[in-house]
């Protein structure tokens, strides 16, 4: 009873004023995604990829943007450059592509972080419309192209993908979604035939009537090269569904990584890992694979987060208009259900085309809010632009829609694909990366997030692959027990900041972090102030722990 009333008492207390600033111009990012205006073929609607990452070990977030090219490009063989900007530390980044040896990738989509040789330093692997890339960090400030030794040229339209060690065997395995068997010599014609219309207007075709392509899952032989695996493992898609987003988590928490992927307008794949080196798909039983009403839908994007604290890992997925947004509340033993429409998540959704998404705790109150960035892909249509959505948890099993509260940097209408979360000044809230075709992308600078407490934990494993991914993570601050997994890979074609991050309001120290690695270790750190970056080995415990980066010019 005691928790409870705490709990009530600080939900009244004043709650910080929060506001997001656009700071792309001002911290030196220049790029520019380049698109066909026309749009008249669907592999032109569908990149925009962003990764945030340490590449050079400063401790500072670096940035990564996929660019794509046009059918008109691509057949006069131009290019176009992916951007690596590099976090200096005082608010500017600078952009070191070239010499950094990541700007060539062909037509990209998106792009997702990993250490896969444990050497220490993150690497790179960019998707793209065959071939995708494998840059593997030097740890000098440049990268390789690895892709054809290591043996992950996938010659597909790829999109989604993740870094996961689904075999525990200490090292990253790979697993990728390919989606329309395209043909870019061959291609459909423009609004012609009864999938190239949209509500009685002309546009691209697909990606129904379309061939789709099948998935890959490549094993990591621990010597710098990778096995496919995938129809051995049985993820192979034997039936060719459209394959975008994916997310790589234990969802039954049994201990072993199990893979989701959001299939556009073709039922979800939902792979239950079994421990012996393959998968059972058990979407329609897990009730993931369609909503409530028992339809495929559109799907994009994909997050996993425990928004209502029962310490199970839920799922929302990002849809197409006229399908709402999905919240599949995990209710134990492989069993979700569809609870969108009663977390006041779902009706809000249906004008809107939904990709890049996360849960995250913006206002650090201890308890995940959802993000959701929009965009038609049809720019035939006069809302091909759209407003992005921001529901704010209300610690009832329900949201509140408050990105009207922020004012235009929220609500304006554009055209916005994937988002990368994390913390790029390391002050203790989280920032936004949003990828918009047609133009720049966005950075927005949380200011007053940090009004509550907050800590990062980044995670160094020795047994378990070197960047963490796929431990658990559990914090527990009195009253209040948050868990989160370490992911490569989420949102739509996108990596957020491995570190994870979690909120505590006005509680002012944390009583544990347990970690479950993926080799089965756990260990447990007590006595952590708030406000800090932690850092966790796998065996040792806590080695790091610094205070956050409170900055003038955002008067915190």
């Amino acid at each position: 009873m005691k928790a409870y009333l705490l709990m009530a008492m600080l939900w009244l207390l004043p709650q910080p004023k929060i506001a997001f600033t656009d700071i792309t111009a001002q911290s030196g990012i220049t790029f520019k995604h380049v698109a066909s205006p026309e749009k008249k073929y669907i592999v032109e609607s569908m990149s925009g990829g962003v990764a945030l990452l340490d590449f050079d070990n400063d401790g500072d977030l670096d940035v990564y943007l996929v660019n794509s090219l046009t059918v008109d490009l691509n057949k006069s063989k131009g290019k176009t450059k992916s951007d690596l900007y590099r976090n200096d530390g005082d608010g500017k980044f600078t952009e070191i592509s070239v010499k950094a040896g990541v700007s060539d990738i062909g037509w990209g989509m998106g792009a997702v972080v990993g250490d896969y040789n444990n050497d220490g330093f993150e690497d790179l692997y960019v998707t793209c419309l065959g071939p995708d890339h494998l840059l593997k960090n030097n740890g000098n400030g440049t990268f390789t192209d690895v892709t054809d030794k290591a043996g992950v040229s996938d010659p597909r339209w790829t999109t989604g993908a993740s870094f996961v060690d689904y075999d525990h065997d200490g090292d990253l395995d790979l697993f990728v979604s390919n989606y329309v068997d395209f043909d870019i010599n061959n291609l459909p014609e423009f609004g012609q035939g009864k999938t190239c219309q949209y509500k009685s207007i002309p546009v691209q075709c697909g990606p129904r009537g379309l061939k789709g392509a099948g998935d890959s899952l490549y094993r990591n032989n621990g010597n710098g090269a990778f096995t496919d695996v995938s129809k051995e493992a049985g993820v192979m898609d034997a039936n060719g569904y459209y394959g975008l987003g994916i997310l790589t988590s234990d969802f039954d928490d049994d201990g072993l990584i199990d893979v989701f992927v959001a299939n556009d307008s073709t039922p979800n794949f939902h792979y239950r890992n079994k421990g012996n080196g393959t998968f059972e798909e058990i979407g329609f039983n897990a009730g993931t694979a369609v909503n409530e009403n028992g339809s495929e839908q559109g799907s994009m994007g994909v997050t996993g987060g425990d928004y209502n604290h029962d310490g199970k890992l839920d799922l929302f997925i990002t849809n197409f208009a006229d399908e709402y947004n999905t919240l599949y509340h995990n209710d134990g033993k492989n069993s979700f259900t569809d609870l969108s429409y009663a977390a006041k998540v779902a009706a809000v959704s249906l004008p809107q085309v939904g990709w890049g998404t996360k849960f995250f705790d913006y206002d650090n109150d201890g308890w995940v809010d959802l993000f959701v960035a929009n965009g038609h892909v049809y720019p035939q249509l006069p809302a091909y632009r759209q407003p992005r959505l921001l529901h704010r948890n209300n610690r009832d099993g329900t949201f509140t829609e408050v990105a009207a509260e922020f004012g235009n940097i929220l609500t304006e209408n554009r055209a916005s694909r994937g988002v990368a979360f994390g913390d790029i000044d390391n002050d203790g809230d989280v920032d936004l990366l949003i990828a918009d075709l047609d133009g720049p992308p966005q950075l927005l600078r949380n200011d007053g997030g940090n009004a509550n407490n907050s800590i990062l934990v980044k995670l160094v494993g020795v047994k378990s692959n070197r960047s963490g991914i796929g431990a658990r993570v559990i914090v527990t601050s009195g009253d209040l027990t948050q868990t989160d997994e370490v992911r490569s890979g989420d949102s739509y074609l996108s990596q957020s900041d491995l570190r994870l991050h979690f909120g505590f309001e006005k509680r002012a120290k944390v009583d544990t972090i347990q970690v479950r690695w993926p080799s089965g270790a756990v260990d447990k750190v007590s006595g952590v102030g708030v406000n800090r970056i932690v850092t966790i080995k796998e065996g040792q415990g806590k080695v790091d722990e610094k205070a956050f980066i409170r900055s003038p010019q955002k008067g915190t």
